[in-house]
C-alpha cells in the first residue's frame, strides 16, 4: 500500500497548544510497523498550483509571513517558515494520493483535509485547503471533471464550500456537529447538522441517506473522504458520541459506498484532538486498514 506522510517537517507551536503535531509522525510509525506500506514524503506544491485555488495575494502574505493579527488568530497557529513548508509538503501528498486513486481505486494521505482553508483565509488549523488544489490540479492534468467531497470532520468544511460552491462540476456533503466551529457557517450543497450526543447508529443513518443524496447526482470521476478522527466519543474539540467500532463501520460504509457506485476515492485524515493522541492514531490507522481493503494495487 503506498501512503504520503509530511511529518518530519515539524513547526514551533506554544506549550500546550491542542493542534496534535505527533499524530502523524506516530501514525506513519504504526503503520510501518505492520508492514505491507511504501511510504513516500512529497515535495513542496508549487505556489502555481496553490494559486489554482486561492487567491495570489493571501499566498503571497502565506509566503512573506505578512500574516495580520486578526488573520493569525484566525488560523490558530503561529506563521513561521516551517508551517509554510509542511503545508506545501502535505497539500502535494494529498495531490499525488488523488492521482494514485485514479490508478488504483482507493488510496490516502497521512494527513491533509485541511477544510476550513478558503479563497482568501486560512482558519482552524488550516492554511490551504489540500482537496481543492488536488481537485484543480487533476483538472488541469484531464484526468477530472466532476468531483466529489464527502467530509466527515466534526466541523463544518466552510472553507471547501465557499471554494467549491459556485463549481458546477462539484458537489459537497458536510455532515458534522450542529453546535460546534465554524459558529459561522458557508453553504455545502449538502449540510447535515447532527445534534450533540450523536451515536454510531445515528450517525450511520444520516451518513446513509446524505450518500443516497451525493450518490443520485451525475456521474463523479473522483471523491475525497475527509475521515476526521474528531467525531470520536472521547475527542476534545468534538461534542458527538461516535466510538472507534463506529467510526471503522463509518469509513467501511463511506468507502464501500463509493468504491461500490465506481469512484476512485482519496482519503485523507481532516481533525483528531483526543486527550491522548493515541487514540487519534488507533481511529487514523483503522482507517488505513479500511483503505488498504480497496486499493487494487496494494
Amino acid at each position: 500500500m503506498r501512503l504520503w506522510t509530511h511529518d518530519r517537517f515539524t513547526f514551533p507551536l506554544p506549550e500546550g497548544h491542542k493542534f496534535p503535531l505527533p499524530k502523524y509522525r506516530l501514525l506513519r510509525e504504526r503503520l510501518e510497523a505492520g508492514g505491507g506500506v511504501e511510504v513516500h514524503e512529497p515535495d513542496p506544491i508549487a505556489w502555481a498550483d496553490l494559486a489554482r485555488a486561492h487567491d495570489p495575494a493571501w499566498l503571497e502574505r502565506v509566503r512573506l509571513g505578512r500574516l495580520t493579527r486578526r488573520e493569525e488568530l484566525g488560523l490558530g497557529l503561529p506563521w513561521s517558515p516551517q508551517l509554510v513548508e509542511r503545508a506545501r509538503r502535505a497539500t502535494h501528498g494529498t495531490v499525488l494520493a488523488a492521482g494514485h486513486a485514479l490508478d488504483v481505486g482507493c488510496a490516502m494521505n497521512l494527513g491533509g483535509g485541511t477544510h476550513h482553508a478558503g479563497p482568501d483565509w486560512g482558519r482552524g488549523f488550516c492554511l490551504v485547503n489540500d482537496v481543492v488544489v488536488a481537485t484543480h490540479a487533476w483538472r488541469a492534468a484531464g484526468r477530472i471533471e466532476r468531483v466529489l467531497v464527502v467530509d466527515l470532520d466534526v466541523h463544518q468544511g466552510d472553507g471547501t464550500a465557499a471554494l467549491l460552491g459556485p463549481d458546477p462540476a462539484a458537489f459537497t456533503v458536510s455532515l458534522h456537529g450542529a453546535r460546534n466551529y465554524p459558529f459561522t457557517r458557508i453553504p455545502s450543497d449538502l449540510d447535515v447538522d447532527l445534534p450533540n450526543g450523536t451515536g454510531d447508529d445515528a450517525y450511520l443513518e444520516a451518513l446513509d441517506a446524505a450518500l443516497d443524496r451525493a450518490l443520485a447526482e451525475p456521474a463523479f470521476d473522483l471523491a475525497f473522504l475527509l475521515a476526521g478522527a474528531d467525531p470520536w466519543e472521547g475527542d476534545r474539540l468534538g461534542k458527538l458520541a461516535l466510538t472507534k467500532a463506529g467510526l471503522r463501520a463509518r469509513d467501511e460504509r463511506a468507502i464501500g459506498r463509493l468504491r461500490g457506485a465506481g469512484l476512485p476515492v482519496c482519503v485523507v485524515l481532516a481533525g483528531g484532538y483526543a486527550e491522548d493522541v493515541r487514540d487519534t492514531v488507533d481511529i487514523n490507522a483503522a482507517t488505513a486498514a479500511v483503505v488498504r481493503a480497496h486499493a487494487a494495487g496494494a
